[in-house]
């Protein structure tokens, strides 16, 4: 297998305005200031991961009144319950109840939220029947209790949302708004002259606003986007066009996610002449389609799954290829002699570098050719043993090493050597921006064949669609067809 790509955001410049940078708030410089500045942080913590704790509190005060009110009705111990009170949270993550929106609507959320209730229910009884039939339910119980959870959540949601946006009308936080367009304007307008969205713009980022009215400061360059980040405390940036490839973008969508500043994307949709559009959620910002937009893993829950699948599969793995591992050594070191693994510079996450392990197949003459010669996977210095080693793959195993280490995950974009990497992202849009998601042993690329001299666009192209579309079921189907593709001795 080898190693490539990704691709990165766009943001146009504006013209540049003398008077942009003058009109945002410089902080304090002192002890207060920075007392104050800690607690923004820890407001900005509690503003992303609060409406997700909040939801599923509700969720599951529901489900536990819910067993309160039925269980006289109920004949089964109360601790049965408790299997419910775990899955619930689980499948309502899976339903997206627990996506962040800007206009959320527990009516809206009756048909998933009564589909999962009803799911339970029945799973619960027919398991509990199946192992004790004296504690069979009547369907009617069954009914009884799906409509009253039902209830229940919808109106602990209901009450959740009416008091969110209350307070965010209170407090609303700071947001900038990015396009060039004339959608950017009437977003700008749309969040003013609405606070129950709870954002306050403080400033226009690409271009120049269409109404001569707007009084907003306009940011013409990273550096003014990032002092007014910091200035102001931004929580939003709000998108008007979709983010591009160029290097600017990517810059800019880095930026907000390092700031942990939540993204969403604006459309206009027939608004802006588009009659064939079909949004993505049902989610609006007074009429404009809005959904959530972020790179990959910046999601700490998915992160933090994608982790714990990748330690437990590879150390499983490690476990039961070590016989595998040792008779690979022992074919290296008598074919080849010492120095069994070889170790070589790559670029893992965010752009650091990692040490990558794979069992030796050929001696290179010396570091500068390990580093910058391509494809030498057909190289006359090479074994016999390490010949078979690369078109099996098996080269490849040390590095369930590294994803326990945690340098690598099982499935991502594969990483390449510093210096095709510099390479590579001057000459291919996107490429460096595949460094969002952990490097992987296989990815998505390497399944469709994209592997040793093949296209570096198109691998970065893979890549970045891998990144964009994550989720563990498609990791676990990008697993179960690289074991496919063992058997057809391929190489890299």
């Amino acid at each position: 297998m080898t190693t490539e790509s990704a691709p990165a955001p766009h943001h146009h410049r504006a013209v540049a305005v003398p008077s942009a940078v003058t009109a945002l708030h410089p902080p304090r410089r002192t002890a207060r200031h920075r007392h104050r500045a800690a607690r923004a942080v820890r407001r900005s913590t509690t503003a992303r991961y609060g409406p997700a704790a909040g939801l599923l509190t509700a969720d599951a005060l529901a489900l536990a009144l819910t067993a309160a009110l039925l269980l006289p009705s109920l004949p089964w111990p109360a601790a049965l319950l408790v299997p419910a009170l775990l899955v619930q949270p689980a499948a309502h993550a899976c339903r997206g109840l627990y996506r962040p929106r800007l206009s959320p609507s527990a009516l809206a959320e009756i048909p998933a939220l009564a589909g999962l209730a009803l799911l339970q229910w029945l799973l619960l009884a027919e398991a509990t029947a199946a192992w004790n039939a004296s504690l069979a339910v009547d369907k009617a119980v069954l009914a009884l209790a799906v409509a009253v959870q039902t209830g229940l959540c919808t109106g602990a949601r209901a009450l959740l949302y009416v008091t969110r946006r209350l307070a965010a009308a209170r407090r609303p936080r700071s947001v900038l708004v990015i396009g060039t367009g004339p959608l950017a304007p009437q977003v700008t307008a749309a969040l003013a002259d609405h606070p129950g969205y709870g954002m306050r713009p403080v400033g226009l980022v690409g271009g120049g606003p269409a109404d001569p009215a707007c009084s907003l400061p306009l940011l013409t360059t990273a550096e003014d986007v990032g002092r007014a980040v910091v200035q102001n405390a931004v929580r939003h940036a709000v998108f008007t066009e979709q983010p591009g490839t160029d290097h600017e973008s990517a810059a800019l969508v880095a930026l907000f996610a390092q700031a942990g500043v939540r993204q969403w994307l604006v459309d206009g949709g027939a608004t802006t002449g588009n009659r064939w559009y079909r949004a993505a959620s049902p989610d609006h910002l007074w009429g404009f389609a809005v959904q959530p937009l972020h790179g990959g893993l910046h999601r700490p829950v998915a992160r933090a799954v994608k982790r714990a699948i990748d330690t437990v599969l590879a150390g499983l793995v490690l476990l039961a290829a070590a016989p595998v591992l040792a008779v690979c050594a022992l074919a290296v070191r008598l074919s080849d002699g010492p120095g069994v693994i070889f170790r070589q510079e790559r670029i893992g996450l965010d752009g650091r570098p990692f040490t990558l392990l794979k069992f030796r197949t050929l001696a290179p003459a010396d570091d500068h050719e390990s580093a910058t010669r391509w494809n030498i996977a057909y190289d006359h210095r090479m074994s016999a043993t390490g010949s078979v080693l690369r078109r099996t793959s098996l080269d490849e195993l040390p590095q369930l090493w590294n994803v326990v280490r945690g340098d690598m995950s099982l499935v991502g974009p594969r990483p390449e050597r510093p210096y095709y990497v510099g390479r590579f992202s001057h000459t291919h849009p996107g490429y460096a921006a595949r460094h969002r998601m952990p490097v992987g042993i296989t990815g998505l690329a390497q399944v469709h064949g994209l592997r040793g001299d093949t296209s570096i666009e198109e691998r970065a192209r893979f890549d970045n669609h891998y990144i964009e579309t994550w989720s563990p079921w498609q990791d676990l189907c990008i697993m179960a067809r690289t074991a496919v593709s063992l058997f057809r001795l391929g190489g890299s």
